[in-house]
């Protein structure tokens, strides 16, 4: 009776020791920081006011496709920041390569999902997410053409005159380094060596450079992140090893094995209608779903790790409300169909 039990238990906290016992934590680790330094350091006027309808087309695109990781936002966060974006006067079809892009392509997920499931998917996902970010949202700007008027940049950008121009980038470069530092496969002098070395120039940097009151929310920020995401991440791993302990991987063999399109249909699905805070679809493709043990293949996990992180039945009626019903329908079946070709294309590679 107690045999299955026991057995869960055991899968859950193997589970977490694979997550322990991989460079997640040093990878995660400098990222919440950079996540902290964003949310202080860099101004949310000065990134969205890129995104404006007075803005060039490449420019706006371009930027909206990348401003997830530099605003280091998560699902629960990128809709409202959408849904203000838009009503402030964002164009269509850049505010959905946002809305797309935010939750699949923040530094925290691309980390993640290269240090747990591989460098190979987690460079595809990275690639595959800007790209589907800007096609969707081109194909939404083409399908609803807007009447944008011509005007004023309805952000201002704000400066702080007690920074130089060049403190912020070398500051972000350095926690960017430390970063792929710690993740780099050197020796383990080295690596200490240089962290070391990074660490102490970071501290001082932050303390010359900045004021004091920034350098502690910096810190509150980073704490923020790492109290609110860390511990879930944890649960999360854990409640998939339990589950995986009674998965029927027949099915999912069945269903999501191989790499046909058909699989990888299913699983755009999948991710577009459940719900999947960011960060544990990492560990609901690797371990749940197995594509760590070759169950589920490359092209549908792709799919998946497309799909479910910035899209559910949830945020689709958040985004119902901004855009209406049509609108809203258009971005959900977009987004399950490039997600299926990006993924077919992936396993089609991969196989």
């Amino acid at each position: 009776m107690m045999d299955p039990f026991y057995g869960a238990l055991d899968s859950g906290i193997k589970a977490l020791q694979d997550y322990l016992s991989a460079h997640v934590i040093t990878c995660l680790i400098p990222a919440f920081f950079i996540a902290g330094a964003i949310a202080v350091f860099l101004k949310k006027e000065q990134i969205l006011k890129y995104m404006g309808p007075t803005a060039n087309k490449a420019v706006s695109y371009g930027f909206a496709s990348m401003a997830g990781t530099l605003l280091a936002v998560c699902s629960c966060t990128i809709l409202p920041l959408f849904a203000s974006i838009k009503t402030k006067g964002a164009g269509l079809g850049p505010a959905i390569t946002f809305l797309f892009s935010g939750p699949a392509i923040n530094i925290l997920a691309i980390v993640y999902t290269a240090a747990a499931l591989g460098f190979d998917i987690g460079l595809a996902r990275a690639v595959s997410a800007i790209l589907l970010s800007i096609v969707i949202g081109l194909t939404m700007a083409f399908l609803f053409k807007e009447k944008v008027e011509k005007g004023a940049d309805i952000f201002q950008t704000v400066s702080d005159e007690s920074r130089k121009g060049h403190h912020v980038p070398i500051f972000f470069s350095a926690l960017v380094v430390v970063l792929l530092v710690a993740t780099a496969g050197i020796a383990m002098i080295t690596k200490a060596i240089a962290l070391i070395a990074l660490i102490i120039g970071i501290q001082y940097a932050a303390i010359k450079w900045f004021k004091k009151e920034d350098v502690l929310a910096w810190f509150k920020e980073t704490w923020g992140f790492t109290k609110k995401i860390f511990p879930l991440i944890l649960i999360g791993v854990f409640i998939t090893g339990l589950i995986a302990f009674f998965l029927p991987y027949e099915y999912i063999r069945y269903w999501l094995g191989g790499n046909g399109i058909a699989a990888c249909f299913i699983a755009a699905i999948i991710g577009t209608i459940l719900y999947m805070p960011t960060l544990l679809e990492v560990p609901i493709v690797g371990s749940i779903l197995g594509y760590k043990m070759g169950i589920i293949g490359p092209g549908p996990a792709l799919a998946l790790l497309l799909a479910g992180p910035g899209v559910s039945l949830q945020s689709l009626l958040v985004v119902r409300g901004v855009l209406g019903a049509k609108k809203t329908a258009a971005y959900a079946l977009l987004v399950v169909f490039y997600s299926t070709l990006a993924g077919f294309a992936f396993g089609m590679m991969a196989g």
